[in-house]
């Protein structure tokens, strides 16, 4: 099968253009047929997955996470495959997955991988493949998105470090499944996968395949317990902690007593109130032997 290259080459402040010749080569060597489409914007890679998908051909992502899940919702509830090529910052939902984060090397979960049908999380008519969030993410996401400071995936820890000396804790009305509550704190968010912010594991136990998100609420703490809550997010022990609390569903309506943008996979998505859903097994993907282990 031809593999449609859809590339955003400058992901990750350049590195999918960058590492583009070396991906063809490694593609060549492994006796896969393909072609190379740039994209100008996630709009513009909606279109090229769908014309892939009439081809017949597989449709790669290769750049960072918005990419993927604007890819995917393309393809969602049809025939078409999904690839994955990590050449984000971030490159989180690679690491659900247990793709290689070097793309050259993930080349060969393309060759060799199998289809696995994996979830994805829905606002509106926009799609994402990891974890929507809102309130202090909201602000960091914004704070990382706009930084040249800083490259790669420590960027979004810059990103929270700046947005915890203006933070001031919102109160969030969330309705799971039909049953609400109304909570203060700082993020509200709705997991399809395990990670975001480049390694940050903040729902451990969501999976990709169980139709359901997993909703983490961090409630208010003073911001040095905060900040010291911060690292632990990296293995996923936060969520033994007093302030942070994990409910699962299917359908996640979220406001908030100020106006918030939910962000999801790196991108703003939509603005507060939203409604966030789940699309049991919408897409089929490539992926590598490792996955079960990796919750997909």
């Amino acid at each position: 099968m031809t593999l449609s290259l859809i590339v955003n080459p400058s992901a990750g402040g350049g590195r999918a253009g960058a590492a583009l010749p070396g991906v063809q080569q490694t593609l060549r060597r492994l006796g896969l047929a393909h072609r190379v489409q740039t994209t100008r914007s996630l709009d513009h890679a909606r279109e090229l997955a769908e014309a892939a998908a009439a081809a017949g051909e597989t449709a790669v992502a290769f750049g960072g996470d918005g990419l993927i899940g604007a890819v995917a919702g393309a393809l969602r509830q049809g025939d078409g495959l999904l690839g994955v090529l990590p050449g984000g910052r971030g490159n989180d939902f690679a690491r659900m997955l247990g793709i290689p984060l070097d793309a050259q090397a993930a080349c060969a979960v393309l060759a060799d991988g199998h289809v696995c049908r994996i979830d994805l999380g829905q606002v509106g008519a926009r799609t994402f493949v990891g974890i929507a969030s809102c309130g202090f993410d909201s602000v960091a996401n914004r704070i990382a998105n706009e930084t040249t400071l800083v490259r790669g995936n420590l960027v979004y820890v810059y990103g929270a470090l700046r947005a915890l000396a203006g933070w001031q804790p919102a109160t969030f009305t969330i309705t799971i499944d039909g049953t609400r509550q109304t909570v203060t704190g700082y993020t509200v968010a709705a997991a399809n996968s395990r990670y975001y912010g480049g390694g940050m594991m903040l729902a451990p136990d969501a999976t990709l395949t169980d139709g359901m998100l997993d909703v983490v609420i961090v409630h208010e703490t003073p911001k040095l317990r905060f900040l010291r809550l911060l690292p632990t997010v990296f293995k996923g022990t936060h969520i033994r902690r007093d302030a942070v609390e994990v409910l699962r569903g299917a359908t996640i309506e979220i406001a908030a007593s100020r106006p918030f943008t939910l962000f999801a996979d790196g991108d703003p998505i939509a603005e507060l109130p939203v409604t966030v859903g789940t699309l049991p097994g919408a897409v089929r993907a490539i992926v590598p032997g490792t996955s079960a282990q990796a919750g997909a």
